[in-house]
């Protein structure tokens, strides 16, 4: 959540840029995940009674307050360590299987805005499958294609989910640049919410 949230851009290539998934502005001092605010859900009642054979009466659907938190990415060049915050926003999820992510974590002029789709899984999981665009701020130009991949379990209250996520990201010819991997955890946005500080 997942944040990318959306997200990448490789360390190793001259020409990388900042942009929705972009690993490039991650240098120490790091920030650091923050517990979740709980928050109460509004699942609508027609949701709530699908009856699908995976319902619990909690939904997906909605918007989230969403963290990305770096996790097993000690290796990576540079460092990350565990519980730095890779990205973070606004996520929403639409009952139609796509879902749109608005990340605080990157410039609009790099991107901030990307696109997935979802599915379930099982009995309150899924997968998220989603692409984020990176471009160079100064030109314009494509940067990189990254791939945002996350599962995650919603909380059968319906207000929270976690998992996990990878980040791919590659060149403009589809050739693999990096990798990443790590924790997501998000609350869901109500008419009650008010507004938290950033990470």
């Amino acid at each position: 959540m997942t944040l990318g949230a959306g997200i990448l851009v490789t360390m190793c290539v001259s020409t990388a840029s900042a942009g929705c998934g972009d690993l490039s502005g991650l240098e120490g001092p790091f920030e650091f995940a923050r517990p979740a605010v709980e928050t109460r859900s509004l699942v609508p009642a027609a949701e709530a009674d699908s009856g699908s054979e995976h319902s619990s009466g909690a939904s997906l659907v909605g918007m989230w307050n969403v963290q990305f938190v770096s996790k097993g990415n000690t290796a990576h060049n540079p460092s990350i360590p565990d519980g730095a915050i890779i990205d973070f926003g606004y996520n929403q999820i639409h009952s139609d299987g796509t879902e749109i992510l608005n990340s605080g974590g990157h410039a609009p002029a790099t991107e901030n805005f990307c696109l997935g789709v979802w599915g379930q899984t099982g009995f309150l999981t899924y997968e998220v499958n989603h692409f984020p665009l990176s471009y160079n701020a100064t030109t314009g130009a494509l940067a990189n294609l990254i791939n945002l991949r996350e599962q995650i379990t919603l909380s059968p209250s319906g207000d929270s989910y976690a998992g996990t996520f990878t980040i791919d990201v590659y060149d403009n010819k589809a050739n693999h640049l990096d990798h990443l991997a790590g924790t997501i955890a998000a609350s869901r946005v109500t008419v009650d919410t008010t507004v938290t500080a950033a990470p």
